[in-house]
């Protein structure tokens, strides 16, 4: 348990400064990679049936089946990889540890990516910042005004702060690296084919729903840890805020769990978030999250940053201390 532990901080610390280098091999594009071929088949498997009306029913089955062949594989190339190493050496299993570990967060990654869309706003205007926070959203953004790209930002980095970062760290904390890839998968298949569109509504019905599951404790826990993070950052963050806003708006979404974290932190800094959007040049009318106290700024986007941060350190603190007390309570049954 002790190479667990020094694991899941090497980590830790790993993404917080290396984040995702472009080129450097990394699983949940395989992951992806797996998805999109399964998909193409799949669809087209069931799409050649010769009663259309059973077209929906057969897709809803082959994405079930999607499903379990993506965890099934990525979860089972991650316990064999990490039983090779260890067993070849414990300080090669401790680094092979560490790097999934680390390749299993995106702190970092959600950083830089954001923060690219307050520098091309700040520096080379609207189109330059709509083209940024494209990357990152599933949004349409060619009629986004720059209060509108600032805002898709600040969301991004708050939702996400629960399924790149909080979730993920749970699942490691609990089941080490084959959990958390096994999360990631999850978390992947629902990002590619969990839309409520025409091609996915069925396909990708499984998936969508076990995200929900997997998410829906990491989703609160990580929204309770950011309103207690707003102790610690200073005026421009506030506590009661945070609390009001979580307790009013976090379910002001579809999903069950997106709200979470987005109203912790819309009261957090005093904004209103969410609303109407357009997906696919259809435009949905969200419910808004928080209260508009003061226009959106540029600035926003670094401070919904520092907000994930702070949440993620706590997070860290808090696990670590969780895994060393069970491994604690272990070691005293074992040598009783």
């Amino acid at each position: 348990m002790i190479y667990h532990m020094t694991a899941f901080l090497l980590g830790f610390i790993l993404d917080l400064f290396l984040g995702d280098p472009m080129g450097f091999p990394h699983p949940v594009r395989w992951i992806g990679n797996l998805i999109s071929n399964l998909t193409d088949i799949f669809i087209k498997k069931a799409e050649t049936t010769l009663e259309p009306e059973k077209i929906g029913r057969r897709k809803r089955k082959l994405g079930f089946i999607m499903v379990i062949i993506v965890i099934t594989v990525s979860a089972g190339i991650c316990f064999a990889i990490l039983q090779m190493a260890y067993t070849l050496n414990s300080i090669l299993g401790l680094i092979i540890e560490s790097v999934i570990t680390y390749q299993c967060i995106a702190t970092k990654s959600l950083y830089v990516e954001s923060m690219k869309v307050s520098k091309a706003l700040e520096n080379e205007g609207l189109v330059a910042g709509r083209k940024a926070v494209s990357m990152i959203v599933g949004r349409d953004t060619e009629c986004l005004d720059k209060q509108g790209v600032i805002k898709a930002a600040v969301e991004t980095v708050a939702e996400n702060t629960s399924d790149g970062v909080i979730a993920p760290l749970i699942y490691l904390a609990i089941g080490g690296p084959v959990l958390g890839i096994a999360y990631k998968a999850i978390n992947t298949m629902d990002s590619m084919v969990g839309y409520k569109n025409d091609k996915y509504i069925d396909f990708g019905r499984a998936a969508a729903k076990l995200d929900d599951v997997v998410n829906f404790i990491p989703s609160r826990v990580s929204a309770l840890i950011m309103i207690f993070s707003c102790l610690f950052l200073g005026k421009d963050f506030s506590f009661l805020g945070a609390k009001r806003i979580f307790l009013r708006d976090r379910f002001n979404h579809s999903s069950p769990n997106s709200a979470q974290t987005e109203s912790a932190c819309a009261g957090a800094l005093g904004l209103q978030l969410a609303g109407p959007a357009k997906y696919f040049g259809k435009v949905v009318d969200k419910k808004y999250i928080g209260d508009a106290n003061r226009p959106i700024e540029l600035k926003d986007i670094k401070r919904a940053n520092i907000l994930m941060f702070a949440t993620a350190i706590i997070c860290e603190v808090l696990l670590l201390c969780m895994v060393a007390i069970f491994t604690g309570i272990q070691y005293n049954m074992i040598s009783q």
